[in-house]
């Protein structure tokens, strides 16, 4: 049986090129190591990933994703070895920790992007830390993590300065109201998760805008349930009959507010605002079914996202620095990617409309905001093949 195993250990190392097998002690172990070289050749070979997770599913991370590919060929990055994938998460806090977890057992991924579905959540940010430990750059997207509790999880964020946007948005609100003889009354937020980094800050946003003739009734949460987005709605309309705003703080929002303030002849008595532009919500617009949209730039989060985890990888400190020259100094490791104002087109032919762009000069001057009416916002869509932003 001996002279067997022997001649069977010949065999072998003839069957392998390059790998030589000596008979007796130690056959086994090169072999073992024989194994290892040619899966790291194989590993080698095969592209490796950079993940962009979502928070959930919504159309809005299409647009992030095709400016992700967009990115990739912008910035080569197929000849650096990478390519740039998104996976989407189920809605809930415990599908993003799971998620992680699995990016930390599977070999291929070089770098994380995560839109934080739960911003102060502790098992997310702790996942966010061992990828980092782990070597593997990663960065929040669109919705970040609480960085002055977990300093640690993330050093740098791309997206929007969302307190900004529900300034922007309530100061619009408040313009469309009293133009409407409305000075005071209450209004609601509809939203997926209160404790979400990007929901808190344009519902604070929004609410301060408003100022404190208008009275904010509830914030009223679907946690990504399309259809408890609807009868939330529904229920605010009857239990709070003389509500003068809703305002929707998540995509899906907007047309589900347009939907049923339609369906329960409301549209007279209530201002609709809403933040992005869903391909439903655009036709909404069109419609004249929705007063004003803060659209964000979804395409540009990713465009930039590519180029930013390509550089962590290969640690180009010179596009680092140029996207966060103030790294070090308050709000330095944050890369906004831009507002939109988006107002009816029917209001361009009024003399005296609720909101113009002459309402945001400064804000315009200053780069915080671009004001556009419908049909040039959609322009810009079509130019990029996107339906929705």
């Amino acid at each position: 049986m001996r002279n067997q195993s022997r001649w069977v250990l010949l065999l072998v190392s003839f069957a392998m090129p390059g790998v030589f097998v000596l008979p007796g002690c130690g056959g086994s172990q090169s072999s073992t190591d024989a194994t290892t070289v040619g899966a790291d050749r194989q590993a080698e070979s095969v592209p490796q990933r950079f993940v962009f997770l979502t928070n959930g599913d919504d159309p809005f991370f299409d647009a992030l994703f095709a400016g992700l590919q967009e990115g990739a060929e912008r910035f080569g990055l197929t000849e650096h070895g990478f390519t740039v994938v998104m996976e989407k998460n189920n809605g809930t806090a415990q599908g993003q920790i799971e998620k992680l977890r699995q990016f930390g057992s599977q070999s291929d991924i070089a770098g994380v992007a995560i839109s934080v579905i739960q911003a102060e959540n502790v098992a997310i940010a702790e996942e966010m830390e061992r990828l980092r430990k782990r070597g593997l750059p990663v960065i929040a997207v669109d919705g970040d993590i609480n960085h002055e509790l977990f300093p640690h999880a993330r050093p740098y964020y791309i997206g929007t300065d969302n307190a900004i946007a529900g300034k922007l948005l309530g100061t619009a609100g408040k313009k469309v109201l009293e133009s409407r003889g409305v000075s005071d009354g209450g209004f609601i937020q509809f939203t997926g998760f209160t404790d979400n980094d990007n929901a808190r800050a344009r519902m604070n946003g929004c609410r301060d805008a408003l100022g404190k003739n208008y009275e904010e009734i509830d914030r009223m949460v679907d946690a990504f349930d399309h259809a408890r987005a609807r009868d939330n709605v529904r229920t605010a309309l009857v239990n709070h009959p003389d509500v003068r705003a809703l305002v929707g703080i998540w995509a899906y929002n907007a047309p589900a507010i347009a939907e049923v303030v339609q369906e329960r002849g409301r549209r007279e008595q209530v201002t609709i605002l809403t933040f992005d532009a869903a391909a439903a919500a655009i036709e909404h617009m069109a419609a004249g079914r929705i007063d004003c949209m803060i659209v964000q730039n979804p395409f540009e989060m990713g465009v930039q996202a590519s180029r930013l985890l390509l550089a962590m990888r290969t640690e180009d400190d010179s596009v680092i620095k140029e996207m966060f020259p103030a790294q070090g100094q308050p709000g330095g490791d944050r890369y906004t990617t831009g507002l939109r104002l988006i107002l009816p087109d029917a209001w361009s032919q009024l003399d005296y409309p609720p909101v113009s762009p002459g309402d945001f000069g400064a804000a315009e001057e200053a780069g915080m905001v671009e004001v556009l009416p419908l049909s040039v916002f959609r322009e810009w869509l079509a130019k990029y093949g996107l339906p929705s932003s």
